[in-house]
C-alpha cells in the first residue's frame, strides 16, 4: 500500500480528542469498537476521562497523534489545529460550524476559515462542520455520535458531506459491508475526491460510494477516475442538486439543453465513474460493485416463482441500458427437463413452484439458467416474516443459489422486491457467498446497470484529460450573425452566402444580388423565430422590403440564400458549465429542441468516432439513416462538421462562453451540410 498524507487521519495508532462531551463519545465509540491505540483526551480542567488521564494542551501530550478529532468552538478550533500541526500531528476533525458555510449568518465565516487553512498548513483536516470518521476495519473513530457499524474485515467505503447522511447510512441492514464512513463537512481543505484516493488505496476497501453536493475540482476528480481504474476499483456518485438547466441566464437553447446535471452526468460516463440518483440505488449498487466489481455486459437474467414478478422485473428494465437476452438453445433442454412442460422457457423465467422445496432440483434449474453467459443472474425471492413464519423453504432456495453459483461459476444475485423481505442475516450470509443480495426491483437494475457502465468504460482506452481551461475576465460579447458565420466559416463550417444590410431597401438590393429566393433575417436578436426576426422564401424586391420593413428593432440585416429542405435539423453548441468548463452539445435543432428534448452531452475533447456515437444514440437518427423511405442524410459530413465545431471550441476555451450553431441543416447524402443560423458569445 503506498503512502497517501492522509494515511496516519484515516488509519490512526494513537488518537487525541479535544472538548466535552463530543469528545467523550468519541472516546465511548472507540471503545465499542475494540480500538487497540491509545487515546488521549485533552481538556484544560478534567483530570480523567473514561479512565484515561487528561492532558492539559497539544504541548503535553506523549508525542503528536496520528488523529485528533477537535470538538471544540469555532475560534478554539483554530488555535488547536495550529497547534497540532506545528507539533507534527497526522491530522483533525474540525467538527465546529461557523465557517464559510456559515457566511450568509456569519460576517467572519469566509475569514475563519481561511484562519482554519493557514493554521493547518500541511496538515490535513477534515471538515469544519463535519462528524469525522468511522474505519470499520480498524476500530478506529472519530466521530461523535452513535453508529450502525461492526468490525469487518473488508468492505465499501462511503463519503459523504452530510453527517446526518452519514448516520443513517450506518444503520441500514441491508447487508452491506462497510469499511469506512467518512464526512468532509464544507470541504474546506480536503475534498471527498481527495479521501477516495487515498481510501482505494486500501487492499480491504472494495468499492467507493459518494454522496456529493457539488464537485469542485475537476482534477481531484479526474484523478480519482484514473486511480479507480488503475485498481480496479469502481467508483459510484450520488450527485444531488438536480436541475433542468443551470443556474444562470440561458441566452441560447445550448445553454438550456447543457444543464450542469447533464453535463455531469456526460462527463462521469467519460471518466468511468457510477451515478445513481437515491440513497437506496447508492446502496445496492455498492453490494453489486463489492462483490463482483464492474459488469462484463448489459446482460442479466432473471428467475422468479411467479409471473407478476417475471413482468415487474421485464418493465424495470424498460428505458434502462440492461437488456434480457433470449435463452439459448443449450439452456433449453436442461430446463425442460427439470422444470416440466407446463413452464414457459423464457428471460425472465417464471419458473413455477413445481421445484420449490426440493434443493437438488432448484440447483439444477438455477444452474441451467446461469450457464447462458449472462453478465448477472438474479433469482427473486421475498422472505417472509420471521416473527410470524416458516422461512426454512425459503433459506433452502437461497441454498440452491449459492450452490448453483459456486457450480457454474456465475455471478449471482437474489432479489427481495421489497426491502423488508430481505433479512439482515440472510443478506449477510448471501454476500459472504459471493451472491449479491439486493432489496428492491429498480435498484437492483439500476446496480446492473450503473457496473455495466463502468465495466464499459474500463474495457476502453483510458480517456484523454478533460478540457478545463479557465476562463478569462474580460467582458462579454456577442457577436453578430454575419461576424460568427464568418469566424466559423473560416475554421471549415459551410454557411449559406450571405450579406448585410441595414435598411429595408438595401436588404433587397443584395437580395438581388446574391439571387432569390433568399432568407431575411434581423441582426442583434436572440431566439429570432420567436421574436418574428426571420423571414423564409423570400421571392423578390418587395417580399425582401416588406418582410424587413415589419422586423422589430435590429442592427441590420443578413439577407441569405435558400438552404435546399435537409433530411433532419441539428443543434450543436458549447456552453461553460461552472465546473465542468465546456462540452459539446448534440440534439435534434430548429423548431425540435424543446419539443423534443433530444440532446447529447459530450465532454471534450472528442473524437469523430465519439461525435458518431452521439448521433446514433439519437431520436432524429431515424431521420438520418433514411426513415420510412426518405433520403439519407450526409451524416459523414455531419460528423466532420461537428468534429470542427469542437476544434473551434478547444481552441478558442479560454475566451468562448458560449457557442450554438442552431439548426444544422443536413442534406441529403453527398450534398453535405450548413450551419443556418449561428450564436457565439465570448469575452474580449
Amino acid at each position: 500500500m503506498t503512502s497517501s498524507p492522509l494515511d496516519r487521519l484515516l488509519r490512526p495508532q494513537t488518537i487525541a480528542v479535544f472538548g466535552g462531551r463530543e469528545a467523550r463519545r468519541v472516546i465511548e465509540q472507540c471503545d465499542r469498537m475494540g480500538f487497540a491505540g491509545k487515546i488521549w483526551p485533552v481538556h484544560p480542567k478534567l483530570d480523567e476521562v473514561l479512565g484515561r488521564r487528561c492532558y492539559r494542551s497539544v504541548a503535553d501530550l506523549p508525542s503528536a497523534p496520528d488523529a485528533a478529532f477537535v470538538g471544540v468552538n469555532r475560534m478554539l478550533t483554530v488555535e488547536i489545529v495550529r497547534g497540532l500541526s506545528e507539533a507534527g500531528a497526522g491530522g483533525a476533525v474540525c467538527y465546529a460550524s461557523g465557517f464559510s458555510e456559515a457566511m450568509a449568518e456569519l460576517a467572519d465565516g469566509a475569514e475563519l476559515q481561511q484562519a482554519l487553512l493557514s493554521a493547518a498548513g500541511g496538515m490535513p483536516i477534515l471538515g469544519p462542520n463535519c462528524y469525522g470518521l468511522i474505519n470499520g476495519l480498524d476500530g478506529a473513530l472519530l466521530w461523535p455520535d452513535q453508529h450502525g457499524m461492526r468490525r469487518i474485515e473488508k468492505g465499501v467505503a462511503i463519503l459523504t458531506q452530510s453527517s446526518n447522511i452519514a448516520i443513517n447510512l450506518t444503520m441500514q441492514t441491508r447487508g452491506l459491508p462497510i469499511a469506512y464512513m467518512v464526512t468532509a463537512g464544507n470541504q474546506a481543505q480536503t475534498s471527498l475526491a481527495d479521501v477516495a484516493c487515498a481510501l482505494i488505496d486500501d487492499p480491504r476497501v472494495t468499492a467507493i460510494g459518494l454522496h456529493v453536493e457539488g464537485f469542485g475540482d475537476l482534477a481531484s476528480l479526474e484523478r480519482l477516475a484514473a486511480i479507480a481504474r488503475q485498481s480496479r476499483k469502481p467508483v459510484v456518485v450520488l450527485k444531488v442538486g438536480r436541475s433542468e438547466q443551470a443556474k444562470r441566464a440561458a441566452v441560447s437553447h445550448t445553454a438550456s439543453l447543457a444543464g450542469s446535471d447533464a453535463v455531469a452526468d456526460a462527463v462521469l460516463a467519460r471518466l468511468g465513474i457510477g451515478r445513481v440518483q437515491t440513497l437506496p440505488a447508492l446502496l445496492e449498487t455498492l453490494k453489486l460493485l463489492h462483490v463482483a466489481g464492474p459488469l462484463a455486459s448489459h446482460s442479466i437474467s432473471s428467475m422468479s416463482c411467479s409471473g407478476g414478478e417475471a413482468s415487474l422485473m421485464a418493465d424495470a428494465a424498460v428505458g434502462r441500458n440492461v437488456e434480457f437476452p433470449a435463452l439459448q438453445p443449450q439452456q433449453l433442454p436442461r430446463l425442460r427437463r427439470v422444470l416440466g412442460e407446463m413452464v414457459t422457457l423464457s428471460n425472465p423465467l417464471d419458473y413455477h413452484t413445481f421445484v420449490w422445496g426440493d434443493v437438488a432440483r432448484q440447483t439444477e434449474a438455477f444452474s441451467a439458467m446461469f450457464e447462458g453467459g449472462y453478465a448477472l443472474n438474479l433469482v427473486v425471492l421475498d422472505f417472509p416474516r420471521g416473527d410470524r413464519c416458516d422461512a426454512s423453504e425459503w433459506v433452502m432456495t437461497a441454498d440452491a443459489v449459492i450452490a448453483a453459483s459456486s457450480a457454474t461459476g456465475a455471478l449471482a444475485g437474489l432479489l427481495a422486491t421489497l426491502p423488508e423481505n430481505m433479512p439482515e442475516p440472510i443478506a449477510k450470509r448471501l454476500m459472504a457467498n459471493g451472491i449479491a443480495a439486493f432489496s428492491g426491483i429498480d435498484e437492483a437494475i439500476i446496480a446492473a446497470e450503473v457496473a455495466a457502465g463502468i465495466g464499459q468504460a474500463w474495457q476502453a482506452p483510458p480517456p484523454p484529460p478533460l478540457l478545463d481551461v479557465p476562463s478569462s475576465d474580460g467582458e462579454i460579447e456577442t457577436l453578430t450573425e454575419a461576424d460568427a458565420k464568418a469566424e466559423l466559416a473560416a475554421c471549415g463550417l459551410p454557411v449559406p452566402r450571405g450579406l448585410q444590410a441595414f435598411s429595408p431597401r438595401e436588404a433587397a438590393e443584395q437580395a438581388e444580388r446574391l439571387g432569390f429566393p433568399v432568407v431575411l433575417k434581423g441582426l442583434g436578436i436572440a431566439h429570432k423565430t420567436e421574436a418574428g426576426a426571420v423571414a423564409l422564401n423570400l421571392w423578390d424586391i418587395e417580399a425582401v422590403s416588406k418582410a424587413a420593413a415589419e422586423m422589430p428593432p435590429n442592427a441590420g440585416y443578413l439577407v441569405e440564400k435558400m438552404i435546399d429542405p435537409p433530411v433532419a435539423e441539428l443543434i450543436v453548441g458549447a456552453v461553460r458549465d461552472p465546473v465542468f468548463g465546456l462540452s459539446l452539445t448534440l440534439g435534434a435543432g430548429g423548431i425540435f429542441v424543446e419539443l423534443l428534448e433530444d440532446s447529447v452531452i459530450l465532454p471534450l475533447p472528442a473524437t469523430k468516432t465519439e461525435i458518431h456515437t452521439a448521433i446514433s444514440r439519437l431520436k432524429l437518427a431515424k431521420l438520418l439513416n433514411g426513415y420510412r423511405g426518405r433520403p439519407r442524410g450526409d451524416a459523414e459530413a455531419a460528423v466532420a462538421v461537428i468534429s470542427a465545431a469542437a476544434d473551434y471550441v478547444v481552441k478558442n476555451a479560454s475566451c468562448l462562453e458560449e457557442l450554438d450553431i442552431n439548426p444544422l441543416m443536413v442534406l441529403p447524402e453527398g450534398r453535405g451540410v450548413a450551419a443556418v443560423d449561428v450564436l457565439i458569445r465570448r469575452r474580449r
